[in-house]
């Protein structure tokens, strides 16, 4: 395999499309635990949690190898371009290296263990999920922990506090996702387990609604937010067969904008700008994912 090629299957296999929502994940951590929002510590944090997300979609292929065989023969594990060992290796080693740069940033700027600690965490629920997400009723719920925890990995390596804003941001983002998980399983949307996963979706929209939004910008996210709901549903509603997948990530790329929705009634300061740049996650995650698939 040429260099090019397995490029493109690392590609591939690491979802790199959906990165752009890790970005706003970090950034969204920062400005709810009240920390300053400065580039060097958003790029730093931001760079350790993308390797730690690649890494975990390496590992969720290779667990998922003996599955995907029998359903999607297509992936790369199954297809014969790369074995599951060397992804294995890969997944682990990028989480590795994602907890060892918030761990070593933590500790030069004198905020202890509690950075490394929660990077571990994070690593320890992203390898639970991969490992134990089939057939597992909470797997939608563990799903949403791990990106909770990027929101208190980010908080923690800024210096900021694990107050209500971040527990409320984590449990609205927790509830979306949950929500989306099992909106996306159904093919009866007026069925009692569909409404409820229309009831999780609705979550975040009256936890915004409890405090005001930053201006104009965090009105039209919380708009923006609504519209990206309201299309997938429709995605779902119709009679194509690529409607899942297509739902599934328009409402991935939406989590970029529920991050500039918790960023706008935050209050931190520059909110207003920090909101408008995460809203910009949302069409940079929708044009990457036409090059590489985030599902």
């Amino acid at each position: 395999m040429t260099t090019v090629s397995r490029a493109r299957v690392y590609l591939r296999l690491g979802r790199v499309s959906n990165l752009p929502t890790v970005w706003t994940n970090v950034l969204c951590g920062m400005a709810l635990s009240g920390s300053d929002l400065r580039a060097p510590a958003v790029a730093l944090v931001g760079l350790a949690v993308s390797l730690m997300y690649v890494g975990g979609m390496f590992l969720n292929d290779a667990f998922d190898r003996d599955i995907d065989a029998r359903e999607r023969p297509e992936r790369p594990i199954p297809s014969g371009l790369v074995s599951a060992g060397e992804v294995f290796a890969v997944g682990y080693g990028l989480l590795g290296a994602g907890v060892v740069i918030v761990g070593v940033d933590g500790h030069l700027s004198g905020r202890g263990l509690s950075p490394a600690l929660a990077s571990a965490l994070l690593a320890g629920a992203i390898v639970l999920y991969d490992a134990w997400h089939k057939g597992n009723p909470l797997s939608p719920a563990l799903m949403g922990l791990c990106r909770v925890l990027v929101y208190v990995t980010a908080a923690v390596s800024a210096g900021g506090q694990l107050g209500a804003a971040v527990l409320g941001g984590g449990m609205a983002l927790l509830f979306y996702l949950i929500g989306l998980t099992a909106i996306a399983k159904q093919e009866n949307l007026l069925s009692v387990r569909s409404l409820s996963a229309f009831g999780f979706m609705a979550v975040p929209f009256l936890y915004a609604i409890g405090a005001p939004l930053a201006g104009l910008v965090g009105t039209i996210a919380y708009g923006a937010l609504a519209g990206c709901v309201v299309h997938a549903v429709r995605l779902l509603r119709g009679t194509r067969k690529d409607r899942i997948p297509r739902a599934v990530v328009t409402l991935i790329a939406g989590i970029s904008l529920l991050d500039a929705v918790l960023i706008a009634r935050s209050g931190a300061a520059g909110a207003g700008a920090a909101a408008a740049l995460a809203m910009l996650g949302f069409p940079l995650t929708l044009a990457m994912q036409r090059v590489v698939k985030g599902t």
